[in-house]
């Protein structure tokens, strides 16, 4: 690469850098006040590095130049889907309303999204390449299959979410995945449709996992598909897009994966799977987030495809039962 080309690469980023910071103090135009207000108050710092942007909450301490606004939340997506941005990365730290608001954007941008996490070199893609591949490749196969075999079910299940309640079919919720690539997980919804602005209100600053044996937003029919784990069978498509695996740990929400502790935060670079040993032995009845973490950092570190095969043998009495499911 010359160095004119290069000089006009460097341009350009600048330029693009710029109208970023920019749109940034005036993108959060979110239907709450008070969230507008929380946001704004929060600046942000951006860091280039190798084509990677990198998104932290900067310090009242910091000596940051001020700039004037421009537009709204779409002229920061325009900016982001134009620059030569191949990736954004989140610090955990910047909280739920932050890391959601950025994955939206990056949705509309055509950007993927990532939490910054430190490597672990337990993860058993690395430790067992040839093995994990034939993981892969039977995700593949069994989930195509399975979509095929239980198509009619799919269309029966759809017929009865969207007759039973007002609302979509499906539900779709952030979820930290691979790498913490962020992604969006796919159920039958099983809660009223505005479910999501009400979670907190529901749970109440509630320790450990943020699930409830009587939540007031499930429908009477979304209760019949949680307690046989029926609204899971749409996350067979996230399998087939790569996102998730049919075994591995607890794809984690935003408002669980924010509060895990930063010694176990590793656990969030695993791909996450539709069943897995916290799901076979243990499911709601346990829901500390340090025990959780801990049982999937174990299966991760003893991982082979013969304990795979063996927990999806499991899971098929667990479902059938109804065992921990709600």
């Amino acid at each position: 690469m010359n160095i004119f080309v290069r000089i006009i690469l460097i341009l350009r980023i600048a330029a693009i850098g710029l109208m970023l910071m920019l749109t940034l103090h005036n993108s959060l135009n979110l239907p709450s006040a008070p969230k507008v207000a929380h946001f704004i108050k929060s600046g942000y710092s951006l860091t280039w590095r190798q084509q990677k942007l990198i998104v932290k909450l900067s310090s009242a301490r910091e000596n940051l130049v001020l700039l004037p606004p421009l537009t709204g939340k779409e002229r920061l997506v325009e900016c982001l889907a134009k620059s030569p941005v191949m990736l954004v990365c989140l610090s955990p730290d910047m909280g739920e309303d932050h890391i959601r608001f950025w994955a939206d954007v990056c949705l509309q941008a055509g950007k993927p999204l990532y939490l910054s996490l430190k490597g672990s070199p337990q993860m058993p893609h690395k430790v067992f390449p040839w093995g994990w591949y034939m993981k892969r490749s039977l995700d593949w196969l069994v989930a195509a299959l399975l979509v095929m075999l239980l198509s009619p079910l799919f269309l029966g299940l759809a017929l009865l979410v969207k007759s039973s309640s007002p609302g979509p079919i499906f539900f779709q919720q952030w979820r930290v995945g691979e790498r913490g690539k962020l992604f969006r997980i796919i159920k039958f919804r099983t809660m009223q449709a505005n479910a999501e602005q009400l979670h907190h209100q529901v749970m109440q600053n509630q320790a450990g996992l943020h699930k409830l044996q009587q939540d007031p937003r499930v429908t009477p029919i979304g209760y019949w598909l949680r307690k046989y784990s029926l609204d899971e069978l749409p996350q067979l498509f996230n399998v087939l897009r790569g996102e998730m695996s049919l075994v591995g740990p607890r794809p984690w929400a935003l408002y669980d994966a924010i509060r895990i502790t930063p010694d176990l935060r590793h656990r969030l670079k695993a791909l996450p799977g539709i069943t897995g040993a916290w799901q076979v032995a243990a499911r709601s009845t346990v829901v500390d987030l340090n025990l959780v973490n801990s049982c999937d950092l174990k299966y991760l570190s003893t991982w082979s495809l013969g304990q795979d095969l063996k927990f999806l043998m499991l899971t098929i009495p667990k479902v059938l039962t109804g065992f921990g499911a709600y």
